[in-house]
C-alpha cells in the first residue's frame, strides 16, 4: 500500500493506493487552513484504521512538494520523511501543480494549473498538449491579471484548473474571452488519489527521492526583494 500526503495549501489530502489491484482504497480531502500540524497524523491513522492496515504494511510514500504554503509543505514533508525512514520504505516527491494538472492530461487545450498563494497571488504552471508531464516554462508566482495576460499572449485555447476563485475566473474570461474554459470548483479540487497514482508510477519507473535531500519547491514573486 502506498500512502499519499498533500499539505501544500489550505486544502489538504491523503490517499491509500493499492498497487496489487491498481485502485484507490481510501481518499480524503479537508479544509485544513493552518491546522496541518494537528490534523494530518490523526487523518492518516484514521485512514489506516478504516482499511485495517498497519503502518508497517506501507510500501511507499508520495508527498506533494510544492509550490505552496511554506508551513504546510514543511509539515507534510517532515512527516513523510520521518515515516519513510522509520518504516524503511521509498519516498517520492511530486510537484503540487503537476498533481493539479494530472486529471486534465487528456483535454485538447493547453492546461493552466493554479493554487492559491495568499496576498491575491497564485502559483501557476502551463502544460501544453505536447507535454502534459512537464510545465512548459516552470512554476511561477504572480497575481491573477499577470497570469491572464501571460495566457492571452500564447494565443491558444486554455483550460484553467485548480484553486480558481470566482473573481479570478472572471478575470480569465474577461481577458481571454472564448479562448478559455475554467474548471468548476468541484472539478478543480486537488485530489490525493491522483498524487498516489503519480507517486506509484514514479516508484515503478525506479525514481526514488532521498529523504535527506528532498526539499520543497518555494517560489518568490518577481517583485520581491531580499530583506
Amino acid at each position: 500500500m502506498l500512502l499519499a500526503i498533500d499539505t501544500a495549501t489550505d486544502w489538504a489530502g491523503i490517499a491509500l493506493y493499492d498497487p496489487e489491484t491498481g485502485t484507490i482504497r481510501y481518499e480524503q480531502t479537508w479544509w485544513a487552513r493552518k491546522r496541518h500540524t494537528s490534523s494530518l497524523l490523526p487523518h492518516i491513522d484514521a485512514a489506516l484504521h478504516d482499511q485495517g492496515i498497519s503502518r508497517a504494511a506501507l510500501r511507499g510514500i508520495a508527498i506533494a512538494i510544492g509550490p505552496g504554503s511554506y508551513t504546510g509543505l514543511r509539515v507534510g514533508l517532515s512527516l513523510a520523511k520521518g515515516m519513510a525512514l522509520a518504516l524503511d520504505v521509498p519516498l517520492v516527491g511530486v510537484p503540487t501543480l503537476d498533481v493539479v494538472a494530472y486529471p486534465y492530461r487528456h483535454v485538447a487545450e493547453t492546461v493552466c494549473a493554479i493554487i492559491q498563494a495568499g496576498r491575491t497571488r497564485v502559483c501557476w504552471a502551463v502544460y501544453t498538449p505536447e507535454d502534459r508531464a512537464t510545465p512548459a516554462d516552470g512554476y511561477h508566482l504572480d497575481d491573477v491579471p499577470t497570469v491572464a495576460q501571460a495566457l492571452a499572449a500564447r494565443e491558444v485555447p486554455v483550460f484553467v484548473c485548480g484553486e480558481v476563485t470566482p473573481a479570478a475566473a472572471q478575470v480569465f474570461r474577461d481577458t481571454l474571452g472564448p479562448r478559455v474554459r475554467v474548471a468548476s470548483p468541484a472539478d478543480g479540487l486537488r485530489r490525493a488519489g491522483f498524487l498516489a497514482e503519480m507517486g506509484w508510477a514514479a516508484l515503478e519507473s525506479g525514481r526514488v527521492d532521498d529523504p535527506a535531500t528532498l526539499t520543497p519547491i518555494y517560489l518568490r514573486h518577481p517583485g520581491s526583494t531580499s530583506p
